[in-house]
């Protein structure tokens, strides 16, 4: 890997990772302002904000935008998560400055016009439906809102139909204002692509950020609970939690490779005893998502109304059988999956230029491939457990939505966990 990092006097900083091998380049912006930087009543503002980036600027209009890009058969395209938002594009080689002048325009000089406004919050709260008649989408929110109650990381990314609507220009204009200044922005871009060339093109193109101010800012404080909504639908929907990890946190690496060995795969423990034994249910799984300063361990499952009142648990059962013992056999086939996935993940511009922007974000600095691989390595079996024996201890977060008259109650699920 050839990796440069440039900061510009504004304090934008500028990281490459060049691929002579391909004819494309994957480019983007990453912000460090999301769902945890919005008070409690502007929630859902950053989302709302990347739909209206792309409605128009002072010299484009929406449909130049889409159609500047994919005029040279390139994508543009942004998404908003808790903690950052990205806009992005992957381009031939030769049309770089294009990407840039388009995102540095929609990103310094987005005009925000009301009508376009009006119409785009019309879009959100349609998306914003689609995702609550959504019973496997709309428990992610539940499970985040019961783990973090009552904090900006606990709610919604999209925010709610109420505050959506009641958005003005003033209030975008305000957030992008206090969130969108240059030390706050990583420029990112892998593939065919120079560093000197584009240190020179983000110069001379993003020279009308904001001066940084003070963000709002709350830390993040676990403490779990217990959630239910009874639908009259086919499946039960469950995700059961607990107090995970931060990306700083020692035991990131090991709380990666908990989370394959519990349920990361079809070699998993979960799937092999509740699907593959049982045949409890058709979809489950585990993973640690991590944020700057904590995180979630949380397994998702998906059955049936007569079932789930085996497959809970099953789960606990599990959960408590890792603290016990972990396989080598288990433990290999675990690192070797999440190394895998992070080699493969080199093969592709895009997943680098995003790997490189969130190091950026976290880390302050690229992390080499051969760190990551050798942090996997490192963990063993001893790690594994002791790891399993600090999450699980934690106050559980549970969630469910479909039928609930045989879930068990949530007292009954934490005795299984102690």
């Amino acid at each position: 890997m050839n990796i440069k990092v440039t900061t510009l006097s504004n304090g934008l900083r500028v990281v490459t990772d060049r691929m002579d091998t391909v004819e494309t380049a994957s480019i983007g912006v990453w912000v460090d302002a999301g769902t945890r930087h919005e008070r409690p009543e502007i929630n859902g503002v950053s989302h709302l904000l990347e739909h209206m980036a792309f409605k128009g600027t002072r010299r484009r209009s929406a449909r130049d935008i889409a159609e500047q890009i994919e005029a040279v058969g390139g994508h543009l395209n942004a998404y908003t998560s808790r903690e950052h938002t990205a806009y992005y594009a992957r381009i031939l080689k030769e049309d770089l400055a294009l990407a840039v002048d388009v995102i540095a325009d929609i990103l310094q000089h987005s005009t925000l016009d009301a009508e376009e406004l009006a119409r785009e919050q019309a879009v959100v709260v349609q998306e914003i439906s689609q995702a609550i008649d959504t019973p496997d989408d709309i428990i992610f929110d539940y499970f985040q809102e019961t783990a973090y109650p009552d904090q900006a990381i606990g709610r919604p990314v999209l925010g709610t139909a109420e505050l959506v609507r009641g958005m003005t220009r003033t209030t975008l204009a305000d957030y992008m204002r206090d969130n969108y200044g240059a030390k706050r922005m990583i420029l990112a871009a892998a593939g065919n692509v120079e560093h000197d060339r584009l240190v020179d093109l983000a110069a001379t193109s993003f020279d009308a950020l904001p001066a940084d101010q003070t963000a709002f800012a709350e830390p993040a404080g676990y403490r779990g609970g217990d959630f239910r909504e009874e639908r009259d639908i086919e499946q039960v929907h469950v995700i059961l939690g607990f107090d995970g990890v931060g990306y700083q946190d020692p035991d990131f690496y090991t709380a990666s490779v908990l989370a394959t060995l519990l349920g990361g795969g079809m070699s998993s423990r979960l799937f092999q005893e509740v699907r593959e034994k049982r045949g409890l249910v058709y979809s489950i799984y585990s993973y640690s998502s991590s944020y700057q300063d904590g995180g979630l361990f949380a397994i998702y499952a998906g059955t049936g109304e007569d079932e789930v009142a085996e497959v809970m648990p099953v789960i606990c059962e599990e959960v408590m059988k890792v603290i016990l013992g972990v396989e080598e056999d288990e433990l290999h086939r675990a690192r070797a999956q999440l190394k895998a996935s992070t080699l493969m993940s080199l093969e592709s511009s895009s997943s680098r230029c995003e790997q490189l922007a969130r190091q950026m974000l976290i880390y302050e600095r690229p992390v080499p491939v051969e760190e990551v691989v050798r942090d996997i390595e490192a963990v063993d079996a001893a790690a594994v457990r002791r790891c399993a024996a600090r999450l699980f201890s934690t106050n559980p977060t549970f969630a469910t939505v479909g039928p609930l008259n045989k879930v068990e109650d949530y007292d009954r699920i934490v005795r299984r966990l102690r």
